[in-house]
């Protein structure tokens, strides 16, 4: 498995890295985002939305289950945190998928079958605001995600504007 880490050091931050990786999904993406609760994950979607253009403010899906972004590209935010692993096959992940890029928060809840070919990011809180976000891949679309996150610059730049 191939992996990546970046380190943030506020939440804006954690943001940027989301809106620097965001050009490069397409339909049928899948981001699994794991780690505890207030790690940045909801951050780090809020900046994929911003990449893509979606005008609707990012918020935590943990009682919808999913939230639909429109932009350049449909983001479609999930929160299996409350979903029994036995129902997820009633979500329609497929249809889902078809539709748009999947950013999924507890990602290790997937399928196997949707986490083969994920970005997976792992969400570490070491220190109070700083953030430890391990990238990896294994299979095809996960793959091309990961290099597109090893090309983000150290300190990426908010489309349109400066850091």
């Amino acid at each position: 498995m191939n992996a990546a880490v970046r380190i943030t050091r506020s939440a804006d931050e954690t943001a940027r890295l989301g809106e620097a990786l965001a050009p490069a999904l397409a339909a049928g993406d899948v981001i699994a985002l794991t780690g505890e609760l207030g790690a940045g994950k909801t951050r780090f979607v809020a900046g994929l939305a911003r990449g893509l253009a979606c005008k609707a403010r990012v918020r935590s899906p943990s009682f919808a289950i999913v939230n639909e972004y429109h932009g350049r590209l449909l983001l479609l935010h999930l929160d299996l945190y409350r979903i029994d692993p036995r129902d997820l096959d009633g979500l329609g992940l497929d249809e889902y998928l078809e539709r748009g890029a999947l950013a999924v928060e507890w990602g290790e809840r997937l399928p196997e079958r949707d986490r083969a070919g994920a970005l997976s990011i792992r969400f570490e809180a070491p220190g109070p605001g700083t953030r430890e976000l391990a990238a990896s891949a294994e299979t095809g679309r996960g793959l091309a995600l990961l290099e597109a996150w090893t090309r983000i610059p150290a300190e990426p730049v908010r489309a349109g504007g400066s850091a």
